[in-house]
């Protein structure tokens, strides 16, 4: 009897340095808004899901292998606030569709294997106030209109992945490489290099998807801090074969009190050959919004954002109907709540 109750100490006691090594975490953020669309003569009032961040729930953990080494994984699903809908608003099948990583950690880095977004996608986000998320989306006027390679731009399948170790002087690196797997639009090769130290970060990202006639996106940006006033200014050019688009993005993130104004303003140009693909033309966008935060956690917030198509160019914020016609304008305007946990 003594042996048995010593032998389920020392199990409890073991089982117990293995789990005090290892944590998981369930994490989210629910973000609902209502929201005024218009775009042309097309008028739309709703209650949407992530206005201000993508309405999310995942799990993640991380074990302490010793030695510095540790092992990660991260599973990631997108919620529809309005709906209750699991899974993705993209249409895919996947449920994890956000992320579905497993990594391993350490002095030399993080190596990760699996689907997560684009070194490229993080860089832009980096300097969008709206991180590429609700009406203030820089990117909806650029990174889908030469049609091919938008999707694994943003996110990519069947990826691995490097990002350098944190301790570089501020200096920072990230790799991605996906393979096809049958598919060979899903092939995919991304590089970002930065500097982030105090109140200055400056990065630059390339990445390239497909084969053939490759969908290309390159971009460079740089911000500073000028202690709660940060503006920043990013150069993005997305190519496909002969068709380009140059966007230029100057933002600027203000903090006022408990919460922040943040105002964007993008003026994207397609050259000739773009032009001819249906929808693609010159646009500006411009949004602007304040978020107040009533706790670190929650938080309220309210945007304003305008598409100006010209020629056949067809862009419409997020939320908004399709464009009947080239040169239409697209406008939006909401209040939302965010709650992180």
């Amino acid at each position: 009897m003594k042996k048995a109750l010593i032998a389920l100490a020392v199990l409890s006691l073991t089982g117990g340095a293995a789990v005090a090594q290892s944590s998981v975490t369930l994490f989210g953020i629910i973000d609902a808004d209502m929201k005024y669309v218009k775009t042309g003569d097309l008028k739309q009032k709703k209650l949407d899901s992530s206005g201000l961040n993508t309405s999310r729930f995942g799990v993640r953990g991380v074990e302490d292998l010793g030695g510095g080494l540790k092992a990660g994984f991260w599973l990631e699903s997108e919620v529809g606030t309005d709906t209750g809908a699991g899974g993705t608003s993209t249409g895919s099948t996947a449920f994890w569709q956000r992320r579905s990583t497993v990594s391993l950690m350490g002095d030399f880095g993080e190596v990760r294997l699996g689907r997560y977004k684009t070194a490229t996608k993080l860089h832009i986000e980096d300097f969008d106030p709206y991180s590429a998320t609700g009406l203030g989306d820089i990117t909806k006027v650029f990174s889908n209109a030469l049609g091919t390679g938008a999707g694994t731009f943003s996110r990519a399948d069947n990826m691995v992945s490097y990002e350098t170790p944190k301790n570089l002087g501020g200096f920072y690196g990230a790799a991605d490489v996906a393979a096809g797997e049958g598919n060979n639009a899903n092939k995919m090769q991304d590089v970002r290099l930065g500097y982030k130290n105090g109140p200055i970060h400056v990065s630059g990202a390339f990445s390239s998807t497909g084969v053939g006639t490759k969908y290309k996106v390159q971009s460079i940006a740089g911000s500073y801090d000028f202690s709660g006033i940060k503006p920043a200014l990013m150069y993005t050019v997305t190519k496909a074969g002969d068709k380009e688009i140059k966007a230029i993005t100057a933002a600027l993130t203000w903090n006022l009190g408990p919460g922040a104004l943040q105002t964007s303003y993008t003026d994207a140009k397609a050259n000739t050959a773009a032009e001819a693909t249906a929808g693609v033309g010159d646009a500006k966008l411009f949004a602007i919004g304040y978020i107040y935060s009533l706790s670190k956690r929650t938080a309220l917030y309210t945007t304003f954002a305008q598409i100006d198509n010209k020629g056949g160019a067809k862009y419409t914020v997020s939320g908004a109907p399709a464009a009947t016609a080239g040169g239409q304008k697209s406008s939006g305007f909401d209040v939302g709540i965010r709650h992180s946990f």
